[in-house]
């Protein structure tokens, strides 16, 4: 069974897309910093058929990291790391000239410092992982015509490009080898369009998750073997946003479980990496969308 690492998993989007891959017969390890939240997220996930590992901490704590990654190899292994968790520096948030330097430093270590070092523990078992070697898609012969490769649903009729999913790395150094040969696991980390657009307030937490996606472009280009994915889910109905907001009526936002589809068909669809919107994850990475 294919393993998954999420983090800030007893709520919000993290527990939603948990309890979808759980249900497609992911084995998971999920983590969050209260144990009783977790532990009950845990228990709906083994209900829906999970091998669960649940682990209550911070994945500002390197230990904790480190843990996480060896729950993973104990489970079998790791296709799939999802950074989910997040800090927002300051509840509610606060223009700059209020922000606390404290809540800033706290914004970067949890939204930048630990995605990058759980990548870095994550990395051995990501590089051996070949789940998408053959896609969940991926049935009898390999889906080609003639000379096009595969995309996703349908089959193309465009000329065959011997690196079909590396146009975004701008990687010039891979071999004319069969593109799914060489194909690792997979980072998805969530973002926000307050990465890209100049929000007031939300000017910490922006900064925080701009740098994380710079970290995520980097890394698709230095590890062209991983499907590397930053995603703004846009607008959704969480405790998150309740704190950085409290005032704001969000009755009309949509809930967590509405964005899973979408991280799902990056999945399957064994997504070039880049950044994309939940909107429209495929078939090619997006810009900008909403909070």
């Amino acid at each position: 069974m294919p393993v998954a690492i999420i983090t800030g998993a007893s709520k919000g989007l993290g527990r939603a897309l948990a309890r979808a891959l759980a249900e497609r017969g992911w084995d998971l390890v999920v983590d969050a910093r209260s144990a009783g939240p977790l532990a009950e997220a845990a228990r709906e996930l083994r209900g829906a058929g999970a091998r669960v590992m649940a682990l209550p901490g911070d994945v500002a704590d390197g230990a904790h990291r480190a843990a996480l990654v060896a729950a993973a190899g104990e489970l079998g292994g790791l296709d799939l790391l999802v950074n989910n968790a997040s800090a927002l520096g300051a509840e509610p948030l606060v223009r700059l000239a209020e922000l606390p330097v404290a809540g800033l430093r706290r914004a970067l270590e949890v939204n930048v410092v630990a995605p990058l070092g759980l990548i870095k523990e994550a990395l051995p078992l990501l590089r051996n992982s070949s789940y998408f070697s053959y896609p969940p898609s991926y049935e009898g012969e390999a889906p080609y015509i003639g000379d096009a490769p595969f995309r996703g649903d349908g089959y193309p009729t465009e000329a065959y490009d011997p690196h079909p999913y590396s146009e975004n790395s701008q990687n010039g150094d891979l071999s004319d080898s069969h593109p799914y040969v060489g194909l690792q696991g997979a980072v998805l980390t969530v973002s926000s369009d307050a990465a890209v657009e100049a929000y007031p307030t939300w000017g910490g937490y922006g900064a925080s998750k701009a740098a994380l996606e710079q970290l995520s472009a980097v890394l698709a280009v230095e590890e062209p073997g991983l499907r590397v994915w930053w995603v703004d889910p846009g607008d959704m109905r969480t405790e998150l946003y309740a704190a950085a907001v409290p005032d704001d009526d969000d009755s009309g936002r949509p809930l967590p479980q509405a964005v899973v589809p979408a991280l799902l068909r990056l999945l399957d669809g064994a997504a070039v990496s880049g950044r994309y919107t939940a909107a429209e994850p495929l078939p090619a990475p997006d810009g900008a969308s909403s909070r």
